[in-house]
């Protein structure tokens, strides 16, 4: 089973090709990814790598957490799971609500709604 690693605080010159490279020496990589803003196709300064085991995994934690590339100290743990992201608004799985009150907001007497 295959076990993903977060590697933060990645320098703008880092691509997928050299982050697989640079953990292919501690075992076999499934995959590596920078994640890249779409808007401006940058590195947004982390990615992602799977390894195909834990024993991989832990090692490369290990030999390469606060390693300097270009300069900068790379972290370099275990990717915790995705949290749910919360509808706009923000506001639970029902989004943004003003009221659930039946005399607020729009109704059949004009702006207010009251009659």
């Amino acid at each position: 089973m295959s076990t993903k690693i977060f590697v933060g605080n990645l320098p703008f010159s880092v691509t997928d090709a050299s982050l697989r490279s640079n953990f292919g020496e501690f075992g076999k990589v499934s995959s590596a990814k920078v994640m890249m803003d779409r808007d401006t196709n940058k590195s947004k300064g982390f990615g992602f790598v799977e390894m195909e085991s834990a024993e991989f995994a832990q090692a490369a934690i290990a030999g390469l957490n606060g390693m300097s590339v270009d300069g900068r100290a790379i972290s370099v743990s275990l990717a915790r799971p995705r949290e749910d992201r919360a509808t706009p608004g923000g506001n639970g799985s029902h989004g943004y609500r003003a009221s659930n009150r039946s005399d607020v907001g729009y109704g059949t007497d004009g702006f207010g709604g009251r009659g």
